[in-house]
């Protein structure tokens, strides 16, 4: 049994430039006492043709985290762009939001991103070269993709079993094949000049 419950995911600019950082609020419930932090990562793929080209935007440790509801915002900045294939920049893709404890993920939150020139008539004669100044990107915010993971907790001694993958939003959404994993590795610590703040949330 999740010792942590993600009750909601709100992106709070889910329509913005391309280079403007992506800013995420965050509430899940706490059932019972962990002695470590969570490790929360934002992962942008930055190509569907390879998981080389994955980019981790910013990842933020949170705790100690009290029995009960919780909330934060993690702020994470926008993908650089010499790691993106050119051809890849404009177009659909996918951003992960991965939820960690003691470098075992227990969940992922998969969005699509469309990136996409601010006007029409960008759109109908592009540049030879992206010109991301004038590209906005939109998260389709209304069904994520969200992957549960069975892991060990504090007390339990019992092995991770499968992953229990879902799609949140209208039940007569088409079927999917998930986002793809990423290929990082846990993270130590928080890296520097993440924004990300952590409140408990009174109950």
């Amino acid at each position: 049994m999740s010792v942590v419950h993600l009750q909601n995911i709100t992106i709070l600019n889910d329509k913005a430039a391309f280079s403007d950082p992506y800013i995420f609020k965050i509430t899940f419930e706490c059932i019972s006492p962990l002695e470590d932090d969570i490790e929360w990562k934002l992962i942008y793929v930055g190509s569907a043709e390879s998981t080389k080209f994955d980019q981790e935007l910013d990842n933020c440790m949170v705790g100690p985290v009290p029995v009960g509801v919780n909330s934060f915002e993690f702020e994470a900045e926008a993908p650089s762009r010499d790691k993106i294939p050119e051809e890849d920049l404009l177009g659909v893709t996918v951003i992960l939001l991965t939820g960690s404890y003691r470098d075992a993920e227990f969940i992922r939150v998969g969005y699509y991103v469309n990136n996409a020139y601010d006007s029409e008539e960008l759109r109908e004669n592009p540049p030879a070269q992206v010109d991301l100044s004038r590209v906005r990107r939109e998260v389709l915010v209304s069904k994520p993709r969200v992957t549960r993971f069975n892991i060990k907790w504090d007390e339990e001694a019992t092995p991770a079993s499968a992953a229990q993958s879902s799609q949140i939003g209208s039940s007569d959404a088409p079927a999917a094949v998930p986002p793809p994993a990423p290929t990082h590795s846990g993270a130590g610590e928080a890296q520097s000049g993440s924004s990300s703040s952590f409140a408990p949330v009174a109950v």
